[in-house]
């Protein structure tokens, strides 16, 4: 696994009981595990933004404002 050893492993594991302390440590996993859980159901589900302009409206006006070029 990533060319990890379990002594690596372990050292890691210590430095970040460390930094985060043990009581974090939960926090950080639910955090994590909800962040991929989100990631995965936004790849499986397809895109519903629809993005074509409706019928009348126009896109040039649609909020943006294009910058006028100074005229000599």
């Amino acid at each position: 696994m990533f060319g990890l050893g379990i002594g690596e492993l372990a050292v890691i594991l210590v430095i970040v009981l460390i930094i985060f302390g043990a009581g974090k440590l939960p926090e950080i996993g639910e955090g994590l595990g909800r962040g991929i859980r989100n990631f995965r159901k936004a790849v499986k589900t397809p895109d519903e933004i629809d993005v074509t302009p409706q019928p009348g409206e126009n896109p040039e006006s649609s909020g943006e404002k294009k910058e006028e070029e100074p005229q000599a």
